[in-house]
């Protein structure tokens, strides 16, 4: 008897291996699959400008990536103590507004450099809603705990996002002709647009991903948001807050990724990596006994192992915590 609905997924006619660099923008759902890719010593950078949630928000941030334009101090602002800036999530704000632009121009600067080498970008969409700043009509990609009033709320267009990417992946395109795009929808509910408007901008999101995929070579759609919605389908699969997928489901998802993307190399290795990062987290009953040591052991030359074969994966935490 089957208690959920699975549903097919085509394999990627190109694939991810570890050689390769990825780069990940958008939604809190994009930072849990970076993360986990991280963990396993996938070489990813993810979010330059912390999360953002609409398409708008993050074509503006990969634009300034692309073309290397640094932020100015006049378009940083003062709120709540701490600089800040419209394009940028929170975790960039400071007190200090030196600090605040030194760092997002340095995060600038070091995206630019690996988007102009890397094979893939995943670009996670969350909310086709948008908030313009009244004063001056600036899309925002982050409001700071800024009054609402102090903006005007809208929904995206399909032909409107549609417009946008076409114009963005012909960009994307000419400073980096090998990479490949993978359009992603977060499975996040953003109650706080309500049920129905929740719905009718996911259906907007996920209307015009698909237009953009069908119009390029290169860009692929990965099921993120079905896998939650119609294959897992639970509240069990949610946090507490009924909202955001909880780590079950995000490495439920992660595991349709590895069999969807992954070529059968980068899957063995990514195997071997799991399991060290498991045993990594074992704690023993008892440090001090031969089957301990016996363990540490395996793992060092495990380690080793890896590390001779693949010498550009970084090792080092794991093969001093096996050596101790």
């Amino acid at each position: 008897m089957d208690f959920h609905l699975t549903f097919p997924i085509l394999p990627f006619t190109q694939k991810i291996n570890y050689t390769n660099k990825i780069l990940l923008a958008g939604s809190c759902f994009a930072e849990n699959i970076g993360e986990t890719m991280h963990t396993h010593k996938f070489n990813v950078r993810t979010n330059p400008n912390g999360v953002l949630f609409n398409p708008a928000s993050i074509a503006i941030a990969l634009r300034r990536i692309i073309e290397n334009k640094k932020m100015q101090e006049n378009e940083l602002f003062f709120a709540n103590e701490c600089w800040n800036s419209w394009e940028h999530h929170s975790r960039f704000s400071k007190p200090d507004k030196s600090n605040c632009l030194s760092e997002i121009n340095k995060s600038i600067s070091t995206t630019n450099e690996f988007i102009k080498k890397a094979d893939w970008l995943f670009i996670t969409f969350g909310s086709a809603f948008v908030y313009k700043h009244n004063s001056n009509g600036m899309l925002v990609g982050n409001c700071h705990k800024v009054p609402q009033k102090e903006f005007a709320k809208s929904l995206l267009t399909v032909s409107e996002i549609v417009a946008d990417y076409n114009l963005l992946l012909q960009q994307l395109k000419a400073v980096n002709s090998k990479l490949k795009v993978v359009f992603t929808i977060s499975p996040v509910r953003y109650i706080r647009d309500g049920v129905v408007k929740n719905n009718i901008s996911k259906a907007r999101l996920i209307e015009a991903v698909h237009e953009l995929v069908n119009q390029h070579n290169n860009s692929f759609y990965f099921p993120a948001y079905e896998l939650v919605i119609d294959d897992l389908r639970d509240y069990r699969f949610y946090k507490q807050d009924l909202v955001h997928p909880n780590e079950q489901a995000i490495q439920y998802v992660f595991e349709k990724l590895v069999n969807t993307t992954f070529d059968e190399d980068t899957k063995i290795l990514f195997e071997k990596i799991k399991d060290i990062i498991t045993a990594k987290q074992h704690l023993p009953f008892n440090a001090d006994t031969e089957a301990y040591r016996k363990f540490q052991d395996t793992y060092l030359k495990r380690c080793e192992q890896i590390q001779k074969d693949h010498s550009f994966l970084d090792f080092d935490n794991e093969l001093e915590f096996f050596g101790k």
